[in-house]
């Protein structure tokens, strides 16, 4: 126990290390947390406290942390956030106009976007798709664009 008690500056050192290897490859805060738990362990060690008194005040440091400074900071940084919507959900509202595939039948439509997906209709029972039509995409499964028939105003 005299060794523990005299090298756990090292140990925590090294859980330290740990920790902030963990938070450069997570970037989520917990590891930040923990290291700073680790500095209070540390330092109770530099006062010669015993190991079971060094680990106490670790552990409450981070889960204080954890639980009272991590949810606020989270929310403080992402609250500027990127509100732009990316991949499928992109796809998801933008106008398209149905183009025959390569056997002559309407149930291809290509996107505002540029894309040309295969479509297939929300309404099962409403009239098929006739080359020209103009749709809206409400969903996608798989690599099928749920569409709808898009409702054209006119004005004049």
């Amino acid at each position: 126990m005299d060794f523990l008690q005299d090298y756990a500056w090292i140990i925590w050192l090294a859980l330290i290390l740990v920790f902030v290897i963990i938070e450069v490859v997570t970037v989520d805060f917990i590891g930040l947390m923990l290291g700073i738990g680790g500095v209070g362990g540390l330092v109770a060690s530099l006062f010669h406290a015993p190991f079971w008194l060094q680990v106490l005040i670790g552990a409450a440091i981070a889960l204080l942390l954890l639980f009272a400074v991590r949810p606020p900071l989270k929310r403080w940084l992402n609250k500027g956030g990127d509100k732009a919507k990316t991949l499928v959900d992109a796809l998801i509202g933008q106008s398209a106009t149905v183009v025959n595939d390569f056997n002559g039948k309407p149930n291809l439509a290509k996107l505002a976007n540029g894309e040309t997906w295969t479509v297939q209709l929300d309404d099962p029972k409403s009239p098929q798709l006739q080359d020209g039509d103009h749709v809206v995409v409400t969903a996608i499964n798989g690599s099928t664009a749920t569409v709808a028939r898009e409702v054209r105003t006119t004005t004049k």
